[in-house]
């Protein structure tokens, strides 16, 4: 088992229409897209799919359903919204966030069997923490911190 090298593991972009942007992006970078994770995205009430080979991820508002990202389209369109760091260690990252004054408000740790189901098996460890700090130099962008362990 290795370890992603530590930095950008991919960005965060918001579009208001899930199947535009991914058309949108596929063409404009030359990846593919892959559904992740639909079940626990819908219950924040939105829809994602992830390029691992564009280090990008789309994110839109589940139609129906009351959702933050609705407030953000609203305030500032469509856009990069947040990005996700790979790092050694996401419980160090997570307690340095908060001696800086940066919130933790939810984190993912998935087991092998939710890896296979819904990242394409691409990972033997994929968990990380969702930090949001308004008045801190992170703004009003999400940064996810994360291991994410793969064989080689």
């Amino acid at each position: 088992m290795t370890r992603r090298e530590q930095g950008v593991n991919r960005v965060v972009m918001l579009v208001r229409d899930l199947d535009a942007g991914r058309a949108f992006y596929e063409k404009l970078l030359g990846c593919t897209f892959h559904a992740v994770n639909d079940e626990e995205a819908a219950a924040f009430g939105v829809r994602t799919v992830f390029s691992w080979d564009g280090g990008i991820e789309l994110v839109a508002p589940l139609e129906g359903k009351e959702s933050h990202l609705e407030k953000i389209l609203a305030e500032k369109g469509e856009g990069l919204i947040g990005v996700v760091w790979a790092v050694p260690d996401a419980d160090a990252s997570k307690a340095a966030a908060g001696q800086l004054g940066v919130s933790s408000y939810y984190s993912l740790d998935y087991d092998q069997d939710q890896i296979d189901r819904d990242l394409q098996g691409r990972f033997t460890r994929y968990y990380q923490h969702f930090l949001s700090g308004t008045d801190t130099p992170l703004g009003s962008a999400t940064v996810l911190v994360g291991e994410y362990d793969h064989d080689d």
